[in-house]
């Protein structure tokens, strides 16, 4: 299955235990489109998200997003573990 990474940008104020609470979200919906969250890092500083997920298209991982919490990503890159 494909590896995408989304990136979330400009998030003010996004907090790791806000994003925590929205990934908790996401696994509960997942399942449903085929998805399989892997990972995901936080940047408060300068409010970035970005989730590791194996999907069978990034439609799919916005539509766990949008889902769950709302929090559809600005960008998802179909990536290669290297």
């Amino acid at each position: 299955m494909p590896l995408y990474m989304d990136v979330h940008r400009n998030m003010k104020g996004v907090t790791a235990d806000a994003v925590a609470e929205a990934h908790a979200k996401d696994l509960k919906v997942q399942g449903k489109h085929g998805v399989d969250y892997q990972h995901y890092w936080v940047d408060e500083k300068h409010g970035t998200i970005m989730c590791l997920v194996h999907a069978p298209s990034a439609e799919a991982v916005a539509r766990v997003h949008k889902e769950a919490h709302g929090l559809v990503a600005d960008e998802i890159h179909e990536v290669k573990q290297g």
